[in-house]
């Protein structure tokens, strides 16, 4: 009889193993049943700030890797949580390594976000018992922004100093602004180069000319240049604005000066076109258009 009461508990035990959904994780996803042992999940531009994993709004690649090899595996990505959507969202195809440990594809994240910085899920799915493992993510699309206030100073023998600062809004109540900042993944990174010539005369992404002055860094802008002559009489500058994601933002003006004194400067900015995106300088307090 113990024989028999033994064999019976090695097959429930083996029936009970082949349906292939143990639970190990407490289900809070969609669908019936527990889920499986949740995978990772990785996306190519992915960036956790404060708690939440933010994604570039463009094409992305999605990975999703077991502990164990694993099949079939279904991903999803959801809809902005603001709206309805039947179902997960959209299907990911997805392609395996050779031991079904490891599946990759990709999708396009502009695709599942109406507003820019909306919430959402990224599903993956490994049986029709189980319940989804679920993944929380939002979508950067739009690019950080920066107001730059230009100003000029004397030099010690000759020429001047071109002054670049993050400019201030100030206020008898509030703390004062710093114009400089992204709505969503967060500012990451500014950037001035400054030329002797049109970078942009004759390439577009990428600069036909050497920068002769450079200086990077975060929030707030900070840049003081060496000092400029007539050989560099008007300058050439570039801003380029990044955030966490990678979005960017680059505009440009030509500053004309008075080399002898420093006492006059003028900006023209560039226009928006294919090579750069709208400009936004402002004079220092202590200058006036010549």
């Amino acid at each position: 009889m113990k024989k028999l009461l033994l064999v019976l508990m090695v097959v429930a035990l083996a029936a009970f193993l082949l349906v292939g959904c143990v639970p190990v994780i407490p289900g809070e996803g969609e669908g019936e049943g527990e889920p499986e042992i949740c995978p990772t999940v990785a996306i190519t531009s992915q960036v956790v700030v404060g708690g939440k994993t933010y994604i570039k709004g463009d094409s992305q690649t999605i990975t999703v890797t077991f502990a164990v090899p694993t099949e079939p595996v279904s991903v999803y990505v959801g809809d902005d949580l603001k709206n309805t959507m039947e179902g997960p969202g959209w299907e990911v195809v997805m392609y395996a390594n050779a031991d079904k440990t490891v599946y990759t594809g990709d999708f396009d994240f502009a695709t599942s976000a109406i507003d820019d910085c909306n919430e959402a899920y990224i599903y993956v799915e490994t049986c029709d018992a189980c319940a989804y493992c679920k993944y929380p993510y939002t979508v950067d699309t739009v690019p950080p922004e920066a107001t730059v206030e230009v100003c000029l100073a004397n030099c010690t023998c000759a020429g001047c100093n071109l002054i670049f600062s993050s400019h201030i809004n100030e206020s008898d109540c509030d703390p004062d602004e710093v114009l400089c900042d992204d709505a969503c993944s967060g500012f990451a990174s500014w950037s001035i180069d400054i030329y002797d010539v049109d970078p942009f005369d004759e390439c577009c992404d990428v600069p036909c000319a050497e920068p002769i002055e450079s200086d990077s860094g975060v929030c707030p802008i900070d840049f003081t240049t060496s000092c400029l002559t007539t050989a560099v009489e008007p300058a050439y500058v570039v801003v380029t604005l990044v955030d966490n994601v990678g979005n960017s933002t680059k505009f440009g003006a030509t500053i004309t000066f008075n080399p002898d004194t420093c006492d006059e400067m003028t900006f023209t900015e560039w226009p928006a076109d294919t090579c750069v995106d709208t400009a936004d300088f402002v004079y220092c307090e202590d200058f006036l258009p010549i």
